[in-house]
């Protein structure tokens, strides 16, 4: 999930906006995480399956 459609438990304002020192500091916390941190697993697992998928059409062909 990303930062922008989380609502703060602290002041109940979006995260994105960092109104208090709670959402500032989970927003900063979500941006480090890397460009897949907000990926649920099930998502990530369908992303493997494709590239596998897809490299191994590609190995079939060229064989």
């Amino acid at each position: 999930m990303t930062y922008d459609r989380l609502v703060c438990a602290n002041c109940a304002a979006p995260v994105s906006e960092g109104r208090c020192p709670v959402c500032r500091a989970n927003r900063e916390r979500m941006q480090h995480e890397g460009p897949f941190g907000g990926l649920n697993p099930m998502t990530l697992i369908a992303l493997l399956a494709v590239l596998v998928a897809a490299v191994a059409l590609l190995a079939h062909q060229t064989a």
